[in-house]
């Protein structure tokens, strides 16, 4: 069904590993430049004399949602401030950003979206983490006719031309590292997803590609986003004896299923965690020794060997700490 020749639209890492290597980064490209006349950026300097290009960032600063979505924020400013460095847009126009917090709340999201199209006046935006969220602002992104920029995974079934989808879908991503598990010997799936429309869409098509490529499905569980009580569903993770749990858990859930699963004496060695839904940037919050020996599959990883990524984590790392990691969404969102 996948064939090998797509595994450079992929990679699935140990956690041991990919967390313990030094961090190596991406392409730049500016998305901003390919909307606002796809022009190039100037190698001038900022004319004060002419008006700026507002663009808008609509991530969660606060929230469940918090743990992925403030490391996007940063790198959007990170690229406009690189823009702006390098001469501005279009003849030497500053690039502002207007900074919104949605709260991790669908329906802020859909205000704070409808405020920077029409009172802003933003000429794009740069946002969401969840498909839920995507959801509640594209009505708005199609009735005024504006762009988003949405950099994470999700579920497909949907093509707007309202928005760029720059991350990956379950063809490029779940769909390839359920048949890796499948050739490892992982038959019996557990999968555990939070309780919106890319965990509930994506494990239908994994369900489907189960039967046909003769896996078993032990059991499909959701909580809501933001649960922190994971005992009964670590209990109920050991009553089925699993191969492997497939996790599509967004948000610092991630950090209560983690810890609570180790806790519980579960380690990668017993039960893998395949998550499809945490990168490095979720693994600094969940802290690396609780995630040990599981396994992510995304597009990309900061671990990436090559000189144009290791001078994007050189500048991101500069920018913010030497702490700090790059991941899949961020790259998406860069670029």
């Amino acid at each position: 069904m996948y064939s090998k020749s797509k595994k450079q639209f992929f990679e699935w890492r140990n956690f041991f590993r990919s967390t313990h290597r030094t961090a190596l980064a991406i392409t730049v490209a500016v998305g901003m430049a390919m909307f606002i006349g796809s022009q190039a950026i100037d190698a001038g300097e900022i004319d004060p004399s002419k008006p700026p290009i507002k663009v808008g960032v609509l991530h969660s600063l606060s929230g469940t949602m918090a743990i992925s979505e403030v490391a996007i924020k940063d790198v959007v400013l990170m690229a406009i401030d690189e823009i702006n460095a390098a001469g501005g847009l279009l003849g030497g126009r500053k690039v502002v950003p207007i900074v919104e917090d949605p709260a991790s709340d669908w329906p802020t999201f859909a205000e704070k979206a409808k405020k920077l199209i029409l009172r802003d006046k933003v000429c794009s935006v740069f946002g969401c983490w969840t498909s839920a969220s995507r959801k509640a602002v594209l009505p708005v992104f199609e009735k005024y006719d504006h762009l988003l920029w949405y950099p994470v995974q999700y579920e497909g079934n949907e093509c707007s031309k309202n928005v760029i989808y720059s991350g990956a879908t379950p063809n490029q991503q779940t769909g390839p590292a359920v048949t890796w598990l499948l050739k490892q010997g992982k038959k019996r799936f557990y999968l555990l997803g939070s309780d919106y429309i890319f965990p509930r869409t994506t494990n239908m098509i994994i369900k489907a590609q189960l039967k046909a490529e003769g896996g078993v499905l032990v059991a499909e569980e959701y909580t809501p986003l933001g649960h922190m009580e994971y005992a009964t569903v670590v209990n109920k993770i050991k009553a089925a004896r699993p191969d492997v749990i497939f996790s599509s858990i967004n948000g610092d859930s991630n950090v209560a299923f983690f810890k609570q699963l180790k806790a519980a004496g579960i380690t990668a060695r017993d039960i893998p965690v395949m998550s499809v839904s945490i990168a490095e940037e979720e693994v600094r919050g969940i802290g690396g020794e609780n995630v040990a020996g599981h396994y992510a599959v995304w597009n990309y990883f900061m671990s990436q060997d090559n000189p144009i990524n290791k001078t994007f984590v050189e500048n991101y790392q500069n920018r913010f700490g030497k702490k700090r990691v790059t991941d899949d969404p961020i790259e998406a969102q860069y670029i």
